[in-house]
């Protein structure tokens, strides 16, 4: 269950009985290129079926190892190239190798590196981004994210965005809409519901 109180400033609704201690607020984990050690060595079991478990050893159970074989093998375009095709600007060879504070590169030989750096994989690059962007996914990781649930609302027959003349209506003005005024009125105004653990 989310408490939406942590994730957004219900102060700006006027609804001060939802404002969370500084401390309480957004406690969300900042994105980056490194790995949690349970993702290092992913439990036998975790893909494949049993039978394929059996067969894992070593790198095959690493998530980076994974994500990055899969995109090899399905040729999904590098973070280069898509940044491109959204017209955004790539994050140059010094931002791909060394980042702030993420995945060391530093055990690449001096070919890897520049390989690595002209043609990244999406998923490192989308991790890298949001890295040198303070945590958080902007660029061409913030711009997957979003078309995702675009597409999923266009998807949907009873979609607002089908239709061209619907404008948010539950702001406290004509001209003004927040998240906030969307979850109060999705919560009834409900603290109880905003924040179901209290």
């Amino acid at each position: 269950m989310a408490d939406f109180r942590r994730l957004y400033d219900f102060t700006e609704a006027g609804r001060d009985d939802l404002k969370v201690p500084a401390d309480d607020f957004n406690v969300t984990k900042r994105i980056d290129t490194l790995l949690v050690n349970p993702l290092h060595q992913l439990p036998l079991g975790s893909f494949g079926g049993s039978n394929a478990a059996i067969r894992a050893t070593g790198r095959e159970l690493n998530l980076a190892y994974r994500n990055l074989t899969r995109a090899g093998m399905v040729r999904l375009c590098s973070g280069q190239q898509l940044a491109e095709r959204f017209g955004l600007q790539p994050l140059d060879a010094g931002q791909i190798l060394t980042g702030n504070g993420g995945a060391s590169l530093d055990v690449l030989a001096d070919d890897q590196k520049k390989s690595f750096a002209e043609d990244t994989p999406l998923w490192f690059y989308v991790l890298r981004e949001a890295e040198l962007n303070g945590g958080r996914l902007t660029g061409v990781g913030g711009r997957i994210v979003a078309e995702v649930f675009h597409r999923a609302m266009e998807g949907s027959r009873a979609s607002i965005v089908r239709d061209p003349l619907w404008r948010p209506s539950l702001g406290p003005d004509e001209g003004t809409f927040h998240m906030v005024d969307l979850l109060l009125f999705a919560f009834e105004n409900s603290k109880e519901l905003l924040a179901p653990l209290g």
